[in-house]
Order: structure tokens, then C-alpha cells, then sequence
């Protein structure tokens, strides 16, 4: 005779990508599997706001933030596994786009190693919310043509990047604390100290802030930044006359 454990089938998990913040940025497919969705998984940069479009569902923290106490990447495999076998409909709910510094390489080989069906939607990514907060484009026609997303951001055990992308506009996720770094490195390369620099703070949120400054006032570090902090350096990022 079959168990009922057994017999009992395994749900879905969608990687949804809730945007930079506002809750009115997630796409219109990610706010419809949020409110279908029976048990959310999320960041801890996913906003009250961002959570309300699925007030049906269980909600679990599994926040990782730099610097700070966070839930560990394989103890959110193990969780997105165990709710997969639990719940019919899961969702693991990113700040930004789940395929862009997003863990999302972990958390698909996990799921599929269990056999469990994923989902991915995709989100707004912060330099892009930026771009359109600022008025900025990342391109300039003339002046700009190619843009890298970077971080120095590594995984435990792995050695830190010590080159920068070699491109027109450089957008730096997780920027904040590694903003004197990149700057020496970037005035190392011969990049001129007046070079513009554009630094957002909790882009798209009620409390976002536009930072404008010049490369070799970047080496000096951001003081007083205390949310998630996106670094645009590029000619693209001067102001227009």
C-alpha cells in the first residue's frame, strides 16, 4: 500500500523578482503570482508594501544583508525545498531581478536536483530604477555606448576581484562599502579625479537619495549611507547643461 507521503505531489517554486523597491515597480506577472502564491520566501530588502500584494500567503524572512546577521544561502535552499514538498504554490521573492546578483544559480541547482519545477520572473534591476530616478541614461550616443554591472562582492572562500570591467558606464552593486576601492583603482587606470560619479540610495523608495560627486571625491567613501547603495561612474553621468 502507497503512503500518503508518497503519493503527495510536489509543488512549484517561482523566483520572482520583486523590482528595487516600490511595490508599484514589480511587473504585472509577479504581482499576480504573488497573490496566488501560498507561501513567500523573501529578501530582507523587500518592502511592507511589497509584501501586502499577497496578504493570503505565509511569509518567511530569509534576509541576507552585507555586514549583518542573515539566514545562510544553504539554509534557504533547505527551506525553498521543504516548502516545495509542503505547499503547492512557492515563491521566492527578490529584491532586483533573481538573475542578476541574485543567488539564483544556488537556488536553481538545488530545486533541481530535487526535481522540483521553477519558474523565473523577472524584476526591474536597481541600475536600470536608477537610470530613470536620476533622469540619467547609462548610455550617451557619442559618448557612451557600452555599460558593466559589477559587484566586488564574493562568495565565502572565493578571492576578491582585483580588475574593474573595462567599459563606458560602470554601475557597482553593493557599492557602498567598497566605493574607496573602486575609486583608487579606477584613478590607478588613469580615469581623471573629475570623472562623474553618481550615487543612489534606496532607489525607488520614499527615502532614496541622488548623490552627485566626481571620482576623486568618491575616494574619500559614503559616509552616512545606510541602505542598499547603487555607484554610477561614467561620462554618461554628467549633468546636462
Amino acid at each position: 500500500m502507497t503512503s500518503p507521503a508518497a503519493t503527495r505531489k510536489t509543488g512549484k517554486v517561482w523566483l520572482v523578482g520583486a523590482g528595487p523597491g516600490a511595490a508599484d515597480l514589480i511587473t504585472v506577472r509577479g504581482a499576480r503570482i504573488l497573490s496566488e502564491a501560498e507561501v513567500v520566501l523573501h529578501d530582507a530588502l523587500v518592502t511592507e508594501e511589497m509584501l501586502a500584494l499577497c496578504p493570503q500567503a505565509e511569509k518567511i524572512s530569509v534576509g541576507k544583508r552585507s555586514g549583518r546577521r542573515s539566514t545562510a544561502q544553504a539554509e534557504i535552499n533547505r527551506r525553498l525545498i521543504e516548502c516545495a514538498h509542503k505547499y503547492a504554490r512557492v515563491v521566492r521573492l527578490k529584491g532586483g531581478d533573481p538573475m542578476l546578483f541574485g543567488r539564483a544559480d544556488e537556488e536553481l541547482r538545488a530545486l533541481e536536483a530535487e526535481g522540483i519545477d521553477v519558474e523565473i520572473v523577472p524584476g526591474v534591476t536597481a541600475a536600470l530604477a536608477a537610470a530613470a530616478s536620476s533622469k540619467q541614461p547609462l548610455t550617451r550616443r557619442g559618448i557612451a555606448r557600452s555599460v558593466a554591472f559589477f559587484t566586488s562582492s564574493t562568495a565565502p572562500g572565493h578571492p576578491e576581484h582585483t580588475t574593474l570591467p573595462d567599459c563606458d558606464t560602470l554601475v557597482q552593486y553593493m557599492g557602498g562599502k567598497e566605493a574607496i576601492d573602486t575609486a583608487r583603482k579606477l584613478l590607478a587606470q588613469g580615469r581623471p579625479a573629475s570623472h562623474p560619479v553618481l550615487v543612489i540610495e534606496n532607489c525607488s523608495r520614499a527615502d532614496e537619495r541622488i548623490l552627485r560627486l566626481q571620482l576623486g571625491e568618491l575616494e574619500n567613501g559614503l559616509a552616512g549611507c545606510e541602505g542598499p547603495v547603487l555607484v554610477m561612474i561614467g561620462e554618461a553621468m554628467a549633468p546636462r547643461d
